[in-house]
């Protein structure tokens, strides 16, 4: 699996923690470490009046290093929580209802996604959902702010400056500070989108000649729809369904050896692929259509006689947005209720 290219750096810390003070590693004052990154904007073309306005006051904000630093390290080998009580908080009555009426409201737009990227819009619309409530929830803090403190601090420095450099260069396109707002650790807009990721998977989902992901819906739709088809979604294939296995049936017989370089045990609960007809001379029975040479992996997080799921290779798109298991469920199921 690829590296999740949004969230593996938010949620995985992969040096140990500092408790140390909030201070750069270099020694350099917040100051003159802006001074580098300005210099670095303006050689890859950033333009002047941009450096100026997005760095107009700047100084560095501490609560954002606190809030790296308290970031979860190495997992721990004590097993998972329960996937059951998460989906109930995750896949509720308001995500339902609220995705239904995204659904609704964007059908029109969210169909030519459909033919131009091949993605289901129940799961963009579960996507968008799940990062910012449709767009309710998208952030408060400062993006160049944010990025020009974490690039300073230095922990993973050679990151963070290139994303405030790349920020740099979304705000070059005609975006105001104002609009630059996001989450601490420099995802933003409705499909939070790190600034690099803007760069190169943002679209426009309405034909203004625009990627405002911030502001405008449709484009945060056709911006996840490219994402997932940048990632590999196989149009026409469902992520997973709920299967029915036999009595006595050990999953753990056929385990995956897949390992992912950041998100380690995202695959350890799964088995191996097989065609489902494969599994189903097994004895496993999809509860769905699904055609006999798709390959699927099975997963029953929860233990013998819980719920279990054949999960096709667009799961494996999903977890690209967020490598776990409890997002890339909630996300399925949402989708599916969405689409009900």
């Amino acid at each position: 699996m690829r590296l999740s290219r949004l969230t593996a750096f938010i949620g995985i810390a992969t040096l140990s923690l500092s408790t140390g003070p909030a201070v750069a590693q270099s020694g350099l004052s917040f100051d003159a470490y802006l001074q580098l990154l300005i210099a670095r904007a303006r050689a890859e073309g950033v333009s002047e009046a941009t450096i100026q306005r997005m760095t107009a006051g700047l100084e560095p904000n501490y609560r954002v290093i606190e809030l790296d630093r308290s970031q979860p390290g190495t997992p721990t080998r004590s097993g998972f929580p329960a996937l059951a009580p998460y989906i109930a908080t995750h896949v509720d009555d308001a995500r339902i209802s609220g995705g239904r009426r995204a659904y609704a409201n964007y059908q029109g737009r969210i169909r030519a996604i459909e033919q131009a990227y091949g993605v289901p819009g129940e799961i963009i619309t579960a996507i968008w959902g799940h990062e910012t409530a449709y767009g309710a929830v998208k952030g408060g803090f400062d993006l160049s702010q944010a990025l020009a403190t974490l690039a300073w601090e230095g922990r993973r420095r050679d990151l963070f400056a290139t994303e405030w450099v790349d920020l740099m260069k979304v705000a070059d396109k005609g975006y105001s500070r104002s609009d630059l707002k996001g989450s601490w650790a420099g995802a933003f807009g409705n499909p939070q989108f790190l600034p690099s990721v803007y760069l190169r998977l943002a679209a426009d989902g309405d034909g203004d000649g625009r990627a405002d992901i911030m502001n405008n819906g449709s484009d945060a739709l056709a911006s996840i729809a490219n994402y997932f088809r940048d990632a590999g979604w196989r149009r026409g294939e469902p992520w997973g369904v709920r299967a029915y296995v036999p009595s006595g049936f050990d999953p753990s017989a056929y385990r995956t050896k897949i390992t992912a370089p950041v998100c380690e045990r995202v695959h350890e609960r799964h088995s191996v692929y097989k065609t489902v007809a494969e599994w189903r001379a097994l004895g496993v029975q999809p509860q769905r259509p699904l055609s006999d040479n798709v390959q699927a992996t099975i997963f029953q997080p929860d233990g013998a006689g819980t719920p279990a799921w054949l999960l096709t290779s667009n799961y494996r798109v999903i977890l690209e947005y967020n490598c776990s298991n409890y997002y890339a469920m909630s996300v399925g199921l949402l989708a599916d209720e969405i689409a009900r």
